[in-house]
Parts: C-alpha cells; structure tokens; sequence
C-alpha cells in the first residue's frame, strides 16, 4: 500500500535555531521554571568556562526589574573577528549556530562545564531578546537578536548598551520568551543561588555576585579555600574528628582533588563533581576513592593493631560512617562520558584509576606522617565496626523472633485489603486513644492504621541495635515490610502513602520530628521517591446552629467566624487539642478522607541544609541549637 501524498515534499528540514523552537525540551529539559533556570546557567557557566580556564575572576549576575537576566564576567570576551568559512563575525557563529564554541578539539577551553556547545545559542533561540557585547582591544562591540535572529551585524559602540563594571569581558541579557515559557519566565531564586555558591567553592578566588533587582537581595560568594571551605561548611554545626585532609595531584591532563574529614555522627556525606557538574549519582571517579580509603585505613589498621583487634577487616560501610568528603575531578571536557543525558554519574573508566592511585599514595604516608589524626580516625571506624556488628546480632534476633520483613505483622496495625502498595497508605497515629478513632473512622479497604504510643526514640545519632531495640519502630518497620540496614529492600514497601498524623500541639510536634529523623537519617529513599506525607488535621470547629466549618489555621477561623456572625449571629468555637477530641465521622471528613483532606508532601530540597537541621536540631551538641531557637524564637507558634 502507498500514499501518493507522501513525497519530498513532506521532509522538513529545520534551518538554524529553528529545531530549538519547536522542540526546546530537548535541549533544555523542561518549559517549566526549571527550564528558565537551565537557560541563566548556561550562560552563567560560560563565563565560569573563562575563570576554569584561568582568565576570569569576577562573574556579576543580575535579575533585572523588568525580567531580563543580565551576566557580566570579566573574561577575555568572544572573539568578535570574522570566522573565513561562514564570513560572520565567531561571536554571530556562538549565538546562532549550535555546536559552535571553543569547546571542541583544542580550542580555547581544555575543562568545561558544558559537552555540547549548544548553550548561547539554545538561550537565544528561547528568549524573545537577547543583547550581548563584548568589550576587548579597548572596543565595545555589540549584536541584538529576537527570537534568535540577528537584528543586525556585530559591530563596535561608542554607547554601550551595559554599563561594563571591568575593563574587558562579555555582558549578555535576555529575556525569556513567554511564548516558550508560558508557565513563568521568573528562575527559582533559592535554587539559583545554591548552584552559584556551589561553584564558587569549585573556582576559589573568583568573585560571584548576585543583584536581585526584583527583591533588592544580594549576594556575594567568594572562598580561597576551595573544597577545603566546602567541607568546613558540610561540617558545620558537627564535632569534627580531625582537620581537612586535602589531597591535590595532578594526572597528565587530569587534576584530581579531594579533601577528607570526619566527624562524629553516625552519618556520611559524600558529594563528588567533574569539572563544575555535581555527579549526584557518583561514578568512577567516586568508586575510586572509596576503594582507595578502605584500603587505606585497613592498612594502617593492620600495622597498629594487634592481630587480635584488627582479625575482621573494615568494610566500605564501616570507614563511610561520620565521613564527609569531596571528589572533584577536572579533565578536558572533549574526554567526558556519562551514564545517561542527566550527566549525573561519571563513566569513564581511567578516572577511578587514577583517582584510586591518587588518594592511596598520598593517605598511606599521611596516616605515617600524622598518628594523632591517623588513630583518631581508626578509632571512630572502630566503634563504627563494633556498631555493625552489634546491629547485625540485633537483627538476626530480631528475624528470628518474628521476621522484619516477613508475613508477621504488629498486632496493633490495622491493615487495609488492598495489597497494591501503590492504592495503600498507612497513617502513623499519635496515641491509642487517636489510633482507635482512626480505626473506626478509615476506609478500611486502602487505609491501614498503626497507633504510635508516646515519644519514639530519637534516631540521630543511634545505631541500628539501639533503633530495632525501641518497640514502636520495630514495630513500623515490620509494618513496612521491606527492612532495614544494608539488606533494605525499596521494592517490598508496602504502603506508597505514608502518612504522619499528630496533634497540633508541642508534643505532637516533637513527636512529628522524631518520625521525621527517623525516615531522613535511615530510610532516605521513601522520602527521595515521595512516599512520605504529614496531615493535616483541623485547629478549630465552628458550629452555627446545625451548620458545622472546620478552621485549618488561625487566619482560616477569623475569616469564617466573621462571615458566620453576619449570617447567623451565634456562633460555638471549639479549638482541637488532639485528634481524640474528634469522633470517627469528623476525624475521616476532616483530616483522611481523599475527597477533602489537605496532606503536606515531605520532600527535600536542599541535602545538605537539610542535613544542617536534622544535625542541630537533634544532636548532641547544644550552643548551635540554643542560637537556632534565640534566633526563630519570635516565628515560633506556642499552643500553650
């Protein structure tokens, strides 16, 4: 069978920056926020392209009242001469051509963050003006586009267009076009500012600052330090073992860094990069070094240790615990293989070769040159090993009593029918009392119910021996059904709605928190993939005659008590100091009932913040916490 219509004439082919219009997911992820985010950190990253290769030290970032983004960097601008083959001027080639850059071959730039060179250019295409000019040779030159094409040549100025804080470099701006971006063509500042800050720990000594026109918020980040101030600053607020250990070697056209510290949490925080991109998923380069510091402290251990104290060797588990490191590896960017188009996990195989040789050499004679630090550190992996050990005899009696993650369930679960765990939640209820309400006011078809009795323990800093010890967690472990410790398994997750319902007072608070630190600090992922929520249940009843509203907040009652005075005069306020004061019926209405329950999404946005809190808030040390509650004191809401 054929179709006489379909011809030559049917293949379109798409000139220029075209493609990028009509499909511009491809190139940067997303129409949403995230894609106007992207946009200002390409062009972003190809000022720190120049401080990367060593001609740039101040990138000066701008969020314009009007919407436009503005970037400055002090560089050596881009080229503005003529290229013979295309007879256009190479800053026309960057900004209208994809794939045309100095990233190819050996150009200009050995180490870059980008692989594609399609970075100005996409950003053109996407904004619905774009003004770009380049001051070297003592000249401003300058080029306007719409839509990514060129309102006229490149040519010099004697008016420039930006006010040009140095003596050379480039200036862009742009603004997004809401014909692409109709959701907003606003970044999300929060997340922009984490990702310039990130750098400026990667490219020490150069200047980043950001003017927030629309808030009147700046911001400067400038570290001498490097990684070293990075690891200070994934350190802070925790005991610390030792000092920065920091490891700098260079590899034929590769430089690896590391820098090493512990502290004493129970808790790892590894974070590994490749050039300026955060490798969230590892890779090679981060296989490399855990091999390389196992071995390390297993050597060592065996010289200093009896043959007695050092007869089990460390595992990878044991020398992770209170570890926090950093894995930056630079290489040129033509050389670059990742898994994937996330470029989040690095793949090339010479990198853990060398990063492996790099960081064993140099902590074989460090660890010889420094005992104090050397057994400080054994010693901390030490008691990390006895934990594991007396963790694992926890467990095994634990299975052999009524298995983790077998088919015996906790007599006080009331479990739902449903067994598709993605149709099931499970409510962690404050209290008996509550628990038993609950169970009379769920959908017991989807809605399991495990009443929670008092305070669980706080899980911060305890080992998993001392966490299966405590009944209620136990008991909402076997209640999950998929583990815990290094034989968790995700998949066997029986409830992918897990729901955290407490009073709306202090304690039902804390006890909040607690379930919160509990989920962070040893089963991450059910969070990361979502599953984690708190309810919401209402802080006042209001009841006119038989008419009957329910006030989830403070503003939420003075606006419904004013508009039930007017119409009906009389009006009974009744404010809830626990689930138990509601019955069955007004418990499902208020706070499980699909339909009209509002659920808050426990999610993490900031690790390494997030981190911070759970550290302070829940640990040991009391002066950061005392300065946490001085300081949020006034935003505090006591029921008391």
């Amino acid at each position: 069978m054929t179709d006489s219509s379909y011809n030559a004439a049917s293949i379109v082919v798409l000139e220029g920056l075209e493609p990028v219009r009509k499909r511009p997911a491809m190139y940067i992820g997303s129409t949403s926020q995230v894609g106007v985010n992207h946009c200002l950190n390409e062009i972003i990253d190809n000022s720190i392209d120049e401080a990367l290769a060593g001609f740039c030290t101040n990138v000066y970032v701008r969020l314009e009242s009007n919407g436009y983004f503005t970037v400055y960097d002090d560089g050596r601008g881009i080229p503005v001469d003529k290229l013979t083959k295309y007879k256009t001027s190479a800053l026309e080639i960057v900004m209208t051509k994809l794939h045309a850059g100095g990233k190819f071959g050996k150009g200009a730039y050995k180490i870059s963050g980008g692989l594609h060179g399609v970075g100005a250019s996409v950003v053109n295409a996407l904004s619905s003006h774009y003004v770009i000019e380049v001051k070297r040779d003592g000249k401003v030159y300058h080029q306007e586009y719409k839509k990514g094409v060129p309102q006229g040549p490149v040519k010099p100025v004697t008016k420039p267009y930006f006010d040009f804080p140095y003596d050379h470099g480039t200036a862009a701006s742009f603004l997004p076009d809401r014909e692409i971006f109709q959701e907003t063509i606003q970044v999300n500042y929060a997340a922009l500012k984490k990702q310039i800050k990130e750098r400026a720990y990667l490219i020490n000594n150069v200047l980043f600052r950001i003017d927030n026109r629309l808030s009147n918020d700046r911001v400067a980040y400038f570290f001498d330090g490097g990684i070293v101030s990075l690891i200070r600053d994934l350190n802070k607020g925790k005991r610390v073992v030792h000092e920065p250990i920091f490891i700098k070697k260079t590899v034929a056209d590769k430089e690896i860094e590391v820098v090493i510290q512990y502290n004493d949490s129970i808790n790892e925080i590894v974070h590994s990069f490749v050039n300026v991109i955060n490798t969230q998923e590892g890779g090679t380069h981060l296989t490399g070094f855990r091999i390389a510091l196992t071995k390390a402290i297993n050597t060592y251990a065996k010289k200093v240790l009896s043959e007695k104290d050092a007869s089990d060797t460390l595992t990878g588990d044991d020398v992770k615990e209170g570890l926090t490191a950093v894995v930056y590896l630079k290489m040129p960017s033509s050389n670059l293989q990742f898994e994937g188009q996330t470029k989040t996990k690095l793949g090339n195989s010479e990198a853990q070769a060398i990063v492996q040789q790099a960081v064993s050499e140099y902590l074989d004679v460090y660890f010889e040159e420094n005992p104090k630090v050397a057994r400080d550190i054994l010693g901390k992996i030490l008691l990390a090993q006895k934990a594991r050990l007396a963790a694992k005899a926890a467990k095994e009696a634990v299975l052999r009593k009524g298995a983790l993650e077998g088919s015996t369930l906790p007599g006080k679960l009331a479990d739902c029918s449903e067994k598709d765990p993605a149709r099931s939640e499970l409510f962690m209820v404050e209290g008996n009392s509550a628990g038993g309400t609950a169970k009379q006011g769920r959908d017991r078809r989807f809605q399991a119910i495990l009443p929670l009795r008092g305070k669980i323990l706080n899980t911060e800093r305890a080992y998993l021996d001392r966490v299966l010890a405590f009944k209620e967690i136990k008991d909402l472990v076997v209640a999950l059904g998929m583990g815990i410790g290094e034989t968790i398994d995700y998949k066997k997750l029986r409830y992918h709605k897990i729901i955290i319902m407490t009073d709306a007072d202090v304690d039902g608070e804390h006890i909040r928190t607690l379930l919160l630190t509990f989920f962070y600090r040893h089963m991450p992922q059910i969070i990361q993939n979502g599953h984690l929520y708190v309810a919401q249940p209402p802080l006042y009843k209001i009841q006119a005659g038989k008419k009957i509203n329910y006030a989830y907040s403070d503003d939420e009652k003075e606006k419904t008590l004013k508009t039930m005075v007017q119409k009906t005069g009389t009006v009974n306020l009744q404010r809830y100091k626990g689930l138990g004061e509601m019955n069955p019926d007004q418990l499902w209405e208020t706070t499980m009932n699909p339909g009209h329950r509002i659920l808050k999404q426990v999610m993490i946005d900031d690790a390494q913040e997030a981190d911070y809190v759970f550290s302070m808030l829940m640990g040991d040390d009391v002066p950061p916490r005392k300065k946490f509650i001085v300081t949020h004191a006034k935003l505090a809401n006591l029921d008391v």
